[in-house]
């Protein structure tokens, strides 16, 4: 079925403030579903209290609101205009939750808009803690023993009697907010308290904690045909206890096998089928038991996310974009592919390079703030890097973060010991990756890290790589580096900077990239289509490596 030739304007509701927690991937969202739905030819009015946005851009939507997200100004926008239908997905969990509350107070139906892309049951089941988890219990999908709480009392008592380690989730929150582990009963009381006053509905879950496991998180695309496609399939570096906006992430998956894959894949698409009227992108998060491979679900999101922003980047399938268009109507296999403009967009991409996402800190700037890692999101950004590895993606990714790293690896500052560090690593902290890299050139096993951190084994062993590398360039001056070491280092991200770093005897960054330009190891282009050539891509875009 072609779109909805009834809906002639569309209100874009944003995600507000840019707060911790929720950086501007929500604003590349809006900016995108804008110029999709206007390409329909279709009136498009936004509101967003921030004006430190693109999609806030007089040139983005036919009308813009700079006005503080509430009932209020939605009913001031709804009596100055006459809208057709809300896209509420777009702006994140402030925009749902709006969205849910002018529904309660019947405000979409005494102006005749609707709701498209989600309805408020879709909201409910997928954000209310209680209705998320009987949902996933009837259709035969597993999660961790749960019970929820909407008194302090309640939590209490269910939290005695599962035993700890805990985890408090509260409903209706972003990034994490409200949420936090529970290791013993003295740190129980504070954190029930916290959780309840944080959610919106006064309601938290009380979860055994799966501390230790393995996450995953699975880009979605579904249409109102039930058509379902798997943009992205993106693994957590960290174990369960990190929110993922606090990870460092990878995709396509590293260390799945693929019968966990095609379980975890099933499982997703039977979850977002089951949440009723939903067309658009949606996110799905699984935690994996290391030893069994037993999968549980951990939530599941009715709207684009910080981590469709990412997909959308890694892939170059603009989820937000093709999202807006299913949401008005269209169905997957209608609509065109945007990278190769001849096939259907009711494809899959298929990735032959590989995608780090490294998160920003800025917790200099934030005096006595904790820097350990936890259930609530605390960085303010994020950095993704491609290349042909895992190793060099990470090494690329580290020399964006704008803190003095040039590659894995801070040189020519003071080193703990290595019992120092082991000690150091079984918390995480914004710095975790580095001091796990100072380890092991200390000498440190994987084996003793992975029992310390739960960083999977794979992930280790390529940092172990760089390590290798490091120690052989080591050996040499500038004159005396062989050419193979030389290129193999290239290949594997380390930068110029990083070399002469590494280097004996004094040589800078001009030196060695003037030693390598000499030897014919330049840089080539390589591009990203998502179709690993099956198709000509009309779209590409291109990213640098040392492969031939």
């Amino acid at each position: 079925m072609p779109k909805d030739n009834s809906i002639k304007s569309v209100l874009i509701i944003g995600s507000g403030p840019i707060i911790i927690g929720q950086a501007c991937e929500f604003d590349y969202s809006g900016s995108q579903a804008a110029r999709s739905l206007r390409e329909e030819g279709i009136k498009v009015i936004l509101i967003n209290s921030n004006p430190a946005t693109i999609m806030t851009d007089p040139m983005m939507a036919d009308k813009v609101y700079l006005l503080p997200l509430t009932v209020e100004s939605i009913e001031q926008i709804l009596q100055e205009n006459k809208i057709d239908a809300v896209l509420p997905t777009m702006g994140g969990q402030t925009a749902l939750n709006l969205c849910k509350e002018a529904e309660e107070l019947g405000i979409w139906e005494k102006y005749n808009c609707r709701l498209i892309g989600v309805d408020v049951d879709a909201i409910n089941t997928a954000e209310d803690r209680d209705l998320f988890r009987k949902l996933m219990l009837k259709i035969g999908i597993k999660v961790a023993p749960s019970h929820v709480a909407n008194s302090f009392l309640e939590g209490k008592e269910f939290a005695q009697e599962i035993g700890f380690p805990l985890v408090i989730r509260a409903s209706f929150t972003l990034g994490g907010s409200g949420g936090g582990f529970v290791h013993n009963k003295e740190e129980l009381d504070a954190a029930l308290k916290h959780g309840l006053e944080a959610s919106p509905i006064h309601e938290v879950l009380v979860e055994k904690a799966v501390l230790g496991w393995k996450e995953y998180e699975l880009e979605l695309l579904r249409d109102k045909n039930d058509n379902v496609v798997i943009i992205c399939t993106v693994e957590n570096l960290d174990p369960m206890g990190v929110h993922t906006g606090d990870s460092i992430t990878v995709a396509p998956a590293m260390t799945l096998s693929d019968t966990a894959f095609q379980d975890m894949r099933n499982q997703a698409i039977l979850m977002m089928r089951s949440l009723g009227n939903f067309a658009g992108g949606c996110n799905v998060q699984f935690a994996l038991n290391p030893e069994t491979e037993e999968l549980i679900a951990v939530e599941i999101n009715p709207r684009v996310s910080r981590s469709s922003a990412l997909a959308s980047k890694a892939t170059g399938y603009p989820i937000a974009k093709i999202a807006a268009k299913l949401a008005i109507g269209y169905s997957l296999d209608e609509l065109k592919n945007q990278i190769t403009k001849t096939t259907s967009a009711y494809f899959e991409p298929a990735l032959d390079y590989v995608i780090v996402k490294v998160p920003r800190w800025n917790f200099d700037k934030f005096k006595g703030a904790n820097d350990t890692l936890g259930l609530q999101m605390k960085s303010v950004g994020e950095v993704m890097a491609i290349g042909r590895s895992f190793t060099e993606a990470i090494q690329k990714a580290c020399q964006s973060l704008e803190n003095e790293a040039i590659g894995l690896g801070y040189y020519g500052k003071s080193l703990m010991k290595s019992d120092e560090i082991v000690e150091y690593i079984k918390t995480p902290k914004w710095d975790r990756i580095f001091r796990i890299k100072d380890a092991l050139m200390q000498g440190v096993t994987v084996k003793t890290i992975a029992q310390t951190t739960g960083i999977d084994r794979w992930f280790l062993y390529q940092i172990q790589n760089i390590c290798n590398i490091e120690k052989q360039i080591a050996e040499y001056t500038l004159d005396t580096l062989p050419t193979d070491i030389l290129k193999h280092a290239k290949k594997e991200g380390f930068s110029d900077l990083q070399i002469s770093k590494i280097l004996q005897g004094k040589c800078n960054e001009e030196q060695v990239y003037e030693k390598r330009k000499a030897l014919g190891i330049t840089r080539v282009y390589k591009m990203v289509d998502t179709c690993s050539a099956e198709f000509e891509a009309k779209t590409p875009y291109f990213y640098s490596t040392f492969e031939g």
